[in-house]
């Protein structure tokens, strides 16, 4: 079982054909590691039962009702992704550092009442910004050598029993991505006959080579509405646009290390993805205040609906001994569809100690099975069923504390998501560390947060169900640094 499915996962991953959506795409846009601002972060996000931070427009729109004064907050932050691959007992390491906004927005506070003594709402709250959901930006190097297979061994078996002359044609069609380059770079040829097919890799094997930049993140901008009721409860809801940018650039190579008779030396296979996507979904929350010392938390969100569109090439390059060297590049690749990634539940609770600090607890529910690709052309019905195979409910867990010193505040966070993985398929779970600290005084704060996170998952080069490769296990780690300037008033 084991087996079957991992083999189900590299052939959702892995296609030779030319529709570039599926099941880690989908998984890439329904995890979500809200980055807002730095008290947020320091306390690993769990402000689901305290409120009263810009982020939990993101998280619990209830927490709008904490506020009692309208107030400003921008966060610039520092992103550096680090990789570390181990692949056949070949070990490579590479980083990726990027700036970006975590946060800004403006919420807008308004007092209903004079006479604090009357039941009823106490406070309005408005608010619109923008938080950071997601950051992809890392670089991977991935090497080792393999004398088992290559991957134009999956290109021989796809192109068994199909014509020469239907690939070498088929440069606006369905091989126009993998089997017409390796064609005219002669990385493919017959055999005895016009429908059986070699490659000139070497039976000594080769060194693999993969090389991958990805940069982007997921945005949201938010639109929230709050309310205090008689300092017992608080509401909120939100009108949320999240929008997607994702680049990728990979280059997958082969070299020859036997030093054989055969004539080839190596190829390269690079290719280019952009994906730009805008959806929107709502969120709504509370936060329930039985008693001062204690404070309980829930949320609702909606699934997002994405209209996506995909733009994607490569071009492949031979070289041989002889001197020869052949490029090919592939069509331009374009396509649009639609994507929704699954809702979200949230839990929190809170106990506070008076002015001198807090300890904090979320737990978020989310089934990575539910992501659904839709388009007018076409069914995804293989992607969807892949997606449903492949990924299991999500159950992460946040906790933070904060403790107070006169005019400072100091922070920790810790939060753990598991593997959306089918067992047996990948890992993938995730754990954050954080830390932080605070000034405020009447009018302004400054908050620093300092968050490590690190995973480990698998990556397969290629692979059928006949032809296996051993994964590549990368320990992904991401530092951030974040500083939040803010005003009340």
């Amino acid at each position: 079982m084991k087996k079957a499915l991992i083999t189900l996962f590299i052939a959702t991953i892995i296609s030779l054909s030319c529709i570039a959506q599926n099941a880690v795409d989908a998984l890439r846009y329904s995890q979500l590691f809200t980055g807002g601002t730095a008290r947020y972060m320091a306390m690993g996000g769990a402000f689901g039962a305290l409120g009263g931070d810009f982020t939990v427009q993101s998280s619990n729109p209830g927490g709008l009702g904490i506020y009692k004064s309208s107030d400003f907050s921008f966060t610039p932050s520092i992103h550096v992704g680090s990789s570390t691959s181990l692949y056949n007992g070949h070990t490579a390491q590479d980083s990726r550092t990027n700036f970006a906004i975590g946060n800004m927005g403006y919420v807008f506070t308004r007092r209903l009442s004079s006479r604090t003594s009357q039941p009823g709402f106490k406070y309005i709250q408005f608010a619109f910004g923008l938080n950071r959901l997601n950051d992809y930006n890392r670089r991977l190097i991935m090497e080792g050598e393999n004398s088992s297979n290559s991957l134009l061994d999956t290109y021989v078996e796809f192109a068994d029993g199909i014509y020469y002359q239907d690939i070498e044609d088929n440069r606006g069609g369905m091989y126009g991505f993998d089997l017409y380059p390796a064609w005219w770079t002669f990385l493919l040829d017959t055999t005895i006959n016009s429908s059986t097919y070699s490659s000139p890799i070497p039976a000594g094997g080769t060194l693999q080579r993969k090389t991958v930049e990805q940069w982007g993140s997921m945005n949201e901008w938010n639109f929230s509405f709050g309310a205090n009721y008689n300092e017992i409860l608080y509401i909120g809801m939100s009108f949320n646009i999240p929008w997607i940018r994702y680049f990728e650039r990979s280059t997958y190579s082969e070299i020859d290390i036997a030093d054989t008779i055969y004539d080839f030396k190596q190829f390269n296979v690079n290719e280019r993805l952009e994906t730009r996507g805008t959806g929107f979904n709502f969120k709504f929350g509370f936060i329930l205040r039985p008693a001062d010392f204690i404070r309980i938390g829930g949320a609702v969100h909606t699934p997002s609906w994405f209209n996506m569109r995909d733009y994607w090439d490569n071009y492949t390059e031979s070289e041989f001994d002889n001197g020869d060297y052949y490029t090919q590049s592939s069509p331009s690749g374009y396509y649009k569809y639609k994507l929704t990634t699954p809702m979200r539940l949230q839990g929190s609770i809170a106990f506070l100690f008076g002015k001198y600090g807090l300890i904090s607890g979320e737990y978020e529910y989310v089934d990575y099975s539910a992501a659904k690709f839709r388009a007018y052309d076409y069914s995804f019905i293989n992607e969807n069923n892949a997606i449903q195979n492949s990924y299991v409910k999500g159950h992460n867990f946040k906790a933070g504390t904060e403790w107070r010193s006169g005019p400072f505040s100091f922070r920790a966070g810790y939060a753990y998501y598991n593997s959306p993985y089918q067992a047996g398929i990948n890992d993938g779970s995730m754990n954050a560390y954080s830390g932080g600290i605070g000034y405020k005084d009447k009018f302004y704060y400054i908050d620093v947060a300092y968050v490590y996170t690190v995973s480990t998952e698998d990556y397969y080069f290629y692979g059928t169900e006949d032809i296996k490769v051993n994964p590549v296990v990368n320990e992904l780690k991401d530092h951030r640094f974040l500083v939040t300037l803010g005003t009340r008033f």
